[in-house]
């Protein structure tokens, strides 16, 4: 019985969090069409709002470590849920992805995320587009910010180990920025996959900074070391157990 209430709640958090979009979104259009500012605060609202509608109505609490950067950084990133995304972007005043160039064409989700500063990529032509955004931060014609991505290219859940690419070092490289590594536990409550929401608290860890100029083994070994090192130390400290990894 207990478990068809959390999962009965866990699905009334689903719909209703992606249902605030419109009236968020719409509430916040006219000052998002005139300037950048008014989609970026739409976005950090609807993120306050899914860390209080979980805590309400889910038992889940969430908790930002460390110190979000507020310059232009690279942040790489821990990724095992949607949770992630909502608490390191609400965390840090300016955040932006990397997408695929398709989703420019999407309904309404295209749109906000180019007014959020999000860099749409072509398959094999990152380099070139992210040359194009700093050029036009340097001119003015684009917002400095933090570019957040995830080295493991996908969620992982915990647990699991997967590889770090190495398409992270050739966009630090790129980028000459400090690096700023999240470690997290998110997925012990919000799992990558079903409906299902855990009570507890979900944490995101902004760690250390690391500086530009590492050559890339050595950048990849220590983005690796600090994000994993620290993500178990955070599902542990969940109650996670983490004697044996599944590949």
């Amino acid at each position: 019985m207990a478990y068809g209430w959390r999962w009965l709640r866990s699905l009334v958090f689903s719909v209703t969090i992606y249902a605030a979009m419109l009236p968020i979104g719409l509430a916040y259009l006219p000052w998002a069409i005139a300037h950048r500012d008014g989609a970026v605060a739409a976005a950090h609202r609807w993120c306050r709002f899914v860390t209080w509608l979980a805590r309400v109505l889910l038992g889940l609490r969430t908790e930002v470590r460390g110190t979000p950067p507020g310059g232009e950084v690279m942040i790489a990133a821990k990724h095992q849920s949607f949770l992630d995304i909502i608490l390191i972007y609400g965390a840090v005043p300016r955040g932006r992805f990397i997408m695929k160039k398709e989703l420019v064409y999407a309904p309404i989700l295209g749109q906000i995320a180019l007014r959020l500063g999000c860099v749409p990529v072509d398959r094999g032509k990152r380099g070139a587009a992210i040359k194009q955004m700093m050029a036009d931060v340097r001119a003015g014609r684009a917002d400095p910010g933090q570019l957040i991505i995830y080295p493991q290219g996908t969620r992982v859940a915990p647990g699991v180990a997967a590889p770090y690419k190495m398409g992270t070092a050739a966009l630090y490289r790129e980028l000459g920025q400090p690096c700023v590594p999240v470690a997290c536990n998110v997925g012990v409550f919000w799992p990558k996959r079903g409906v299902l929401r855990r009570p507890g608290t979900a944490i995101v860890e902004f760690l250390p900074e690391i500086p530009p100029g590492l050559p890339p083994a050595a950048f990849m070994e220590t983005i690796e070391r600090e994000i994993e090192a620290r993500s178990d130390a955070l599902m542990a400290e969940a109650g996670f157990p983490l004697a044996v990894r599944a590949h």
